[in-house]
């Protein structure tokens, strides 16, 4: 996911994908746990769209504040 794709959603979305992006990364995290996946960069790539969306979050938290 792409930051500008992110820019586009509103609050709500971006909380409801954050949720959406987490249960994915536990789940595989449990998968990978129990046998390896086939794609293991799938976590990083999740990681990554988390601290995507919650840096997003964040600055139109500081920009209501200002």
């Amino acid at each position: 996911m792409k930051t500008s794709e992110i820019n586009e959603l509103t609050d709500k979305e971006i909380a409801e994908r954050i949720e959406a992006e987490r249960m994915q990364l536990l789940k595989l995290r449990m998968n990978h746990s129990i046998s390896p996946l086939e794609n293991p960069m799938k976590l990083k790539e999740t990681r990554k769209n988390i601290a995507r969306l919650l840096t997003v979050q964040r600055q139109r938290e500081l920009k209501q504040n200002k």
